[in-house]
This record gives C-alpha cells, sequence and structure tokens, in this order.
C-alpha cells in the first residue's frame, strides 16, 4: 500500500536535510570540483600524480595493507568471540552488547593517549616489562606499522562484535540437534551449515572493517604524526601542511579514498541483503 507523505513529516525533515546538504553534499560537490582545479581549467592531471607518484601510490599501498590487516585480525577474534556472547544468559548478552557498543565509540585520539601511556616508549607496560626483565616488548614500536595496526585492531574489534552477533541468530538451535541425530560432528554441522549461513554477514563486517580502518585518521596522526604515509595523513598534509599546500591533488586523493570506502560499502549493502533473506 502506498504510504500517504505529510506536510509536518517534510517540515519535522528538513533540519536534518539542510544538515546534510550544508555540511555533506555541498562540500563533497566542491571538493570533486577541486580535484579537477588545475591551473583555472579542469583536468585529470592530480588523479595521475596521486596514482602514479610512487610517493603517493606508496600511501595507498600503506592504508590498503593496515586496513587488510587489521581488519582480518579484529574480524578473527570478533567471531569468537560473539558466538562466546550468544551461548551466555540473555543478562550478560545485554551487558557486553552495551560494552562493545560503548567501547566501539573509543577511538581517535583519546584512543592514541591510552595506547602512547599503556605501550608508548615510556608507557607503563613498557617500562613494567624492563623492571622485570622481560623481552616480551623489547622488539614492539608502537610508533611503526605493527604499532598503528594494534591500534586499528582495537577500534575494530568491538565494531565487528555488534555487526557479527546478529548474524548467529540465523542459526537454529533445532539444525544442530538434527545434524547431531544424523551422526554429524560439530565441526562438520559448522562447516556445512554454521559457516555457509554466517558467511554473507562475516563479509559484509569485513568490508565495514575495511572502509573504517581506511578513512581512520585522528588515531593515526596521533601517534605517527606525519611521519607514517597513509591516505588520510597525505589529504591532511597536503590540505593544511606548513611547507607544501596542494590542496587539488588532496582533494583528488580524498575523492579515490571515498571511491574505495563507497565499493567496501556496497559490497557490505550486498553481502547483508543476504543476511537479511537467509533470517526471513
Amino acid at each position: 500500500m502506498k504510504q500517504k507523505i505529510t506536510w509536518f513529516s517534510v517540515l519535522a525533515l528538513l533540519p536534518f536535510a539542510v544538515l546534510v546538504i550544508a555540511f555533506e553534499i555541498v562540500p563533497l560537490i566542491g571538493m570533486i570540483l577541486d580535484s579537477f582545479q588545475s591551473d583555472n581549467a579542469y583536468s585529470w592531471v592530480h588523479y595521475v600524480t596521486a596514482l602514479t607518484n610512487p610517493y603517493y601510490f606508496k600511501g595507498i599501498l600503506n592504508s590498503l595493507q593496515i586496513s587488510l590487516y587489521s581488519s582480518l585480525i579484529g574480524i578473527v577474534i570478533a567471531l569468537v568471540a560473539s558466538y562466546s556472547i550468544t551461548q551466555m544468559p540473555k543478562k550478560i548478552q545485554t551487558i557486553m552488547i552495551t560494552f562493545s557498543n560503548m567501547t566501539s565509540n573509543f577511538s581517535g585520539i583519546p584512543l592514541a593517549f591510552a595506547y602512547i601511556i599503556l605501550l608508548g616508549s615510556s608507557g607503563v607496560f613498557t617500562l613494567l616489562s624492563k623492571e622485570l626483565g622481560w623481552n616480551i616488548l623489547s622488539s614492539f614500536d608502537l610508533y611503526s606499522w605493527s604499532g598503528l595496526v594494534a591500534v586499528y585492531v582495537y577500534f575494530q574489534i568491538p565494531l565487528a562484535i555488534l555487526m557479527l552477533y546478529p548474524t548467529y541468530s540465523g542459526i537454529q538451535k533445532s539444525w544442530r540437534e538434527s545434524a547431531a541425530l544424523l551422526g554429524a560432528s560439530p565441526l562438520q554441522f559448522w562447516w556445512h551449515i554454521g559457516l555457509p549461513v554466517i558467511f554473507p554477514g562475516l563479509v559484509g563486517t569485513f568490508s565495514i572493517l575495511f572502509a573504517n580502518a581506511m578513512g581512520a585518521y585522528a588515531t593515526a596522526f596521533a601517534l605517527v604524526g606525519g611521519s607514517y604515509n597513509i591516505v588520510p595523513i597525505r589529504i591532511g598534509a597536503l590540505v593544511s601542511g606548513d611547507a607544501i599546500s596542494q590542496p587539488h591533488l588532496g582533494s583528488a586523493l580524498a575523492v579515490i579514498l571515498g571511491l574505495m570506502m563507497i565499493g567496501a560499502m556496497w559490497f557490505n549493502e550486498r553481502m547483508m541483503r543476504r543476511v537479511r533473506r537467509d533470517l526471513q
């Protein structure tokens, strides 16, 4: 049945629409137009530079690599953790999901500061391990690639738990009982039934984690400043750098980053459609 749109619903939506247009649509259009500007003419030169210059291309590869590793580690840990949560009483499940929701929002500069206090050069755990004569953290450098992956994994895990937790509801208890009655082992049940059911949700969650890591800026900048070459930091340096400012090239990099994130979100939407269809 066709739903009637009332004037009240349109007026109620108006403030949100104004905010979206003023702070998302207009800046986005301005950024896209700016990325094609070169010597008062439109050109693809900034995109060519972003994709062919070894320095910027290395930044794209570093971003892809960090996003891939942090998403893989995060989703493996979240896969086991979210399953464990579903096996607990409902009250504990609610507490754990609330806790995951809260920790998923702990990111950016506060998260980087927390890691510096704990695992930095003069961090609590770093000094404690030296005092006790342990060499656990001697080869770990928080201000390096491995340090960035460790911090990224932290904010990937609770987000992945929140997204994977509902997918387990698609597995009916009666399926396990039927499989057991037919002589299937738990491993055989998960390989032939459980994993195919949660696989679309797993892939969709991975794509969200990947996009989440690709766009992370504040955490990385607070931790390594401009010393590590990833796309968000390069965009920030090109737009507001002290030495050299190239906002048009920064806009082109931002559009490329946005397209990669849109691709990940599109893939997630396709996978989640399959999850919703399986849950019906």
